[in-house]
């Protein structure tokens, strides 16, 4: 995984970048990929989403993406269900 945000002239992204680097492995492995890969075709709404996911905090990120609990507010439910669909396809 890189540690400096891709090349981009766009500021919003290599912020975002930064905001998803957590410094926990387990969420860095998801959230950096996921936004480097995914996040630019997003529809605005699941942007706003993910961007409302990372106002959260590590510790109830990674009970959800560890699958210890589920988020109860239905944008932050269908950002980490996304982000877990991608990396745990039926």
């Amino acid at each position: 995984m890189a540690n400096t945000p891709p090349a981009s002239d766009n500021p919003e992204f290599k912020r975002l970048w930064w905001h998803s680097r957590r410094g926990m492995l387990e969420l860095d492995v998801l959230l950096i990929p996921f936004l480097e890969e995914v996040y630019r075709d997003l529809d605005p709404e699941d942007q706003a989403r993910y961007r409302k996911l990372l106002d959260c905090e590590d510790t109830d990120l990674f009970a959800w993406f560890m699958q210890r609990g589920r988020p109860e507010d239905p944008d932050l439910r269908r950002m980490v269900d996304m982000i877990l669909d991608r990396v745990q396809p039926d």
